[in-house]
Protein backbone atom coordinates (compact mmCIF):
# COMPACT_ATOMS: atom_id res chain seq x y z
CA UNK A 1 0.00 0.00 0.00
CA UNK A 2 1.32 3.51 -1.29
CA UNK A 3 0.94 6.44 1.53
CA UNK A 4 -0.50 9.59 0.12
CA UNK A 5 2.24 12.19 -1.21
CA UNK A 6 0.71 15.71 -1.63
CA UNK A 7 3.90 16.93 -2.75
CA UNK A 8 3.53 14.79 -5.95
CA UNK A 9 0.04 16.44 -6.53
CA UNK A 10 1.29 19.43 -6.18
CA UNK A 11 4.22 19.11 -9.01
CA UNK A 12 1.78 17.36 -11.11
CA UNK A 13 -0.18 20.75 -10.57
CA UNK A 14 2.30 23.21 -10.98
CA UNK A 15 3.53 21.02 -14.50
CA UNK A 16 -0.32 21.50 -15.96
CA UNK A 17 -0.35 25.30 -14.77
CA UNK A 18 3.33 25.91 -17.02
CA UNK A 19 1.39 25.25 -19.77
CA UNK A 20 -2.59 26.36 -19.04
CA UNK A 21 -3.81 29.37 -17.42
CA UNK A 22 -6.37 27.37 -15.82
CA UNK A 23 -8.82 24.13 -15.55
CA UNK A 24 -12.54 23.98 -15.83
CA UNK A 25 -14.00 21.08 -14.08
CA UNK A 26 -17.56 19.88 -12.46
CA UNK A 27 -18.37 20.36 -8.82
CA UNK A 28 -20.23 17.24 -8.99
CA UNK A 29 -20.22 14.33 -11.43
CA UNK A 30 -24.32 14.58 -11.27
CA UNK A 31 -26.42 17.43 -10.79
CA UNK A 32 -27.48 19.35 -7.35
CA UNK A 33 -29.28 17.39 -4.84
CA UNK A 34 -31.37 17.77 -2.09
CA UNK A 35 -30.10 18.54 1.09
CA UNK A 36 -29.26 15.73 3.38
CA UNK A 37 -29.26 12.98 0.56
CA UNK A 38 -25.95 10.39 1.57
CA UNK A 39 -26.14 7.75 -0.86
CA UNK A 40 -26.97 7.92 -5.10
CA UNK A 41 -27.66 5.02 -7.49
CA UNK A 42 -25.36 5.44 -10.44
CA UNK A 43 -25.43 3.08 -12.93
CA UNK A 44 -26.96 0.91 -10.91
CA UNK A 45 -24.61 0.81 -7.79
CA UNK A 46 -24.82 2.24 -4.75
CA UNK A 47 -22.38 5.44 -4.14
CA UNK A 48 -21.65 7.18 -0.94
CA UNK A 49 -22.20 11.12 -1.47
CA UNK A 50 -18.79 11.93 0.02
CA UNK A 51 -16.88 10.36 -2.57
CA UNK A 52 -18.96 12.17 -4.97
CA UNK A 53 -17.35 15.07 -3.90
CA UNK A 54 -13.75 14.24 -5.18
CA UNK A 55 -13.34 16.49 -7.57
CA UNK A 56 -12.84 19.49 -4.92
CA UNK A 57 -10.22 17.46 -3.14
CA UNK A 58 -6.97 18.26 -4.91
CA UNK A 59 -7.72 22.28 -4.20
CA UNK A 60 -8.14 21.12 -0.17
CA UNK A 61 -4.84 19.30 -0.24
CA UNK A 62 -2.87 21.70 -3.03
CA UNK A 63 -4.36 24.90 -1.79
CA UNK A 64 -5.05 25.99 -5.27
CA UNK A 65 -7.42 28.91 -5.71
CA UNK A 66 -10.64 27.72 -7.21
CA UNK A 67 -14.07 29.32 -7.61
CA UNK A 68 -17.89 27.04 -7.72
CA UNK A 69 -20.35 28.72 -10.18
CA UNK A 70 -23.90 27.70 -11.37
CA UNK A 71 -23.71 27.11 -15.54
CA UNK A 72 -26.84 25.43 -16.11
CA UNK A 73 -29.53 23.76 -14.69
CA UNK A 74 -30.51 19.72 -14.80
CA UNK A 75 -33.98 18.40 -16.22
CA UNK A 76 -34.97 18.51 -12.69
CA UNK A 77 -34.78 22.20 -12.23
CA UNK A 78 -31.48 21.32 -9.66
CA UNK A 79 -28.13 23.58 -10.69
CA UNK A 80 -25.16 22.41 -12.27
CA UNK A 81 -22.20 24.03 -11.18
CA UNK A 82 -18.37 24.29 -12.78
CA UNK A 83 -14.94 24.88 -10.76
CA UNK A 84 -12.79 26.72 -12.35
CA UNK A 85 -8.92 26.41 -10.43
CA UNK A 86 -6.02 28.56 -11.03
CA UNK A 87 -2.37 28.60 -10.56
CA UNK A 88 -1.15 29.72 -6.33
CA UNK A 89 -1.74 33.08 -6.41
CA UNK A 90 -3.59 33.66 -9.63
CA UNK A 91 -6.97 34.53 -8.28
CA UNK A 92 -6.99 37.40 -11.36
CA UNK A 93 -7.19 34.97 -13.43
CA UNK A 94 -9.88 32.62 -12.61
CA UNK A 95 -12.15 35.22 -11.53
CA UNK A 96 -11.65 37.04 -15.24
CA UNK A 97 -12.50 33.32 -16.48
CA UNK A 98 -15.87 33.34 -14.19
CA UNK A 99 -16.86 36.46 -15.39
CA UNK A 100 -16.57 34.98 -18.69
CA UNK A 101 -18.06 31.78 -18.29
CA UNK A 102 -21.09 34.12 -16.42
CA UNK A 103 -21.42 36.61 -19.69
CA UNK A 104 -21.83 33.60 -21.87
CA UNK A 105 -24.35 31.28 -19.56
CA UNK A 106 -27.78 30.73 -19.95
CA UNK A 107 -28.52 31.42 -15.96
CA UNK A 108 -27.22 34.53 -15.76
CA UNK A 109 -29.95 36.40 -15.32
CA UNK A 110 -31.99 33.73 -12.85
CA UNK A 111 -32.86 35.15 -9.73
CA UNK A 112 -34.11 33.85 -6.11
CA UNK A 113 -37.51 33.80 -5.69
CA UNK A 114 -38.00 36.02 -2.71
Amino acid sequence: MTSFQPERLRDGFAGYFQKYDALVTPVLPIPAHKHGVEQFIINGQTVDATYLQGATVPLNVTGLPGIAMRFGTSKEGLPIAVQIVGSWLAESTILHIASLLESVSEVRDLHPIP
